[in-house]
């Protein structure tokens, strides 16, 4: 029989980062955090974290990380049936990309957010790599690009994002006055959110041009288009995030024919629960409105 107060320290190690924030989260010292790790490794007879730097999961972590990633979920469906088992409230915890979140999701969601006394706790992560997370048994749900779901998950496309190439007026004069030639493009500095977003990469392949170029590292979405607005470089940009600065003029397409459409899909547990069921509705209802459909 599983010691749930054992794997209650694993996670919360897991998602807080550390044994120190996982001790602050339990209420308990950092000891003893370690102390159940310890316990449950020795009656499992293998380590569950790699205690190098932040810690991070076995292989046999995952899958009990996973597990109770799945069983919390359950829990909340028979609180929810079961009032007098206790009253906390809904929580997941959800892998998704910060353009969603600068955009569209706190509409798609807030109604059934509010409904259902649903708190949040929204893990950030590039589009292409955010379905590791799931992978891992981190997070009850992903939102990205990827179409192909983990074992044990269920997957459903909710639509496409429209990336435009923009900056402003000044800097296309002064870097892109013949437009995107190779020879600019090696010299005009780019604006990428992080170290694993593709879509530049992708954008410049189609281009032709497969060589270094010089960019600025920007994890923010509303400080990606100040950027951009400030003259420090151009970056691809949502449609929808950046419809207010093209009408005003303070940014500019640069390369009105090289829009790239990015398929959002999310993943949710199969045996998730009611709870997520019923927030997969709701984004299979309400987000291709707020998105493009691909074709």
């Amino acid at each position: 029989m599983l010691d749930y107060k054992l794997l209650e320290a694993l996670t919360a190690v897991v998602e807080t980062g550390g044994f120190e924030r996982a001790g602050q989260s339990l209420g308990l010292s950092q000891s003893a955090v370690s102390q159940r790790i310890r316990l449950l490794e020795a009656r499992l007879g293998q380590p569950v974290l790699v205690r190098s730097g932040i810690p991070s999961l076995t292989p046999l972590g995952q899958r009990l990380l996973n597990h109770c990633q799945q069983v919390r979920l359950l829990e909340q469906d028979l609180q929810r049936r079961v009032p007098a088992l206790g009253q906390e409230r809904n929580r997941l915890r959800i892998a998704i990309n910060a353009d969603s979140v600068a955009t569209w999701w706190a509409e798609a969601i807030g109604d059934f957010a509010v409904n259902n006394d649903l708190l949040m706790e929204l893990v950030i992560e590039d589009q292409d790599v955010g379905l590791q997370r799931m992978r891992d048994g981190e997070v009850a749900a992903c939102l990205c690009s990827g179409e192909r779901p983990v074992q044990g998950a269920r997957v459903v496309p909710l639509g496409a994002m429209i990336y435009r190439g923009l900056a402003s007026p000044s800097y296309v004069r002064r870097y892109f006055p013949d437009g995107l030639t190779p020879a600019a493009i090696a010299q005009a500095p780019a604006v990428i959110y992080g170290p694993n977003d593709q879509l530049h990469a992708r954008f410049l392949r189609g281009l032709d041009f497969h060589d270094p170029f010089p960019f600025h590292l920007c994890p923010s979405s509303e400080g990606f288009v100040r950027f951009a607005e400030a003259g420090l470089g151009y970056g691809f940009i949502p449609e929808i995030q950046a419809a207010k600065p093209l009408a005003s003029g303070r940014l500019v397409d640069v390369a009105p024919e090289g829009a790239l459409s990015v398929p959002l899909y999310w993943h949710y547990w199969r045996h998730g629960g009611e709870l997520l069921d019923e927030l997969t509705r709701t984004l299979v209802q309400r987000v291709p409105a707020l998105l493009v459909m691909p074709e």
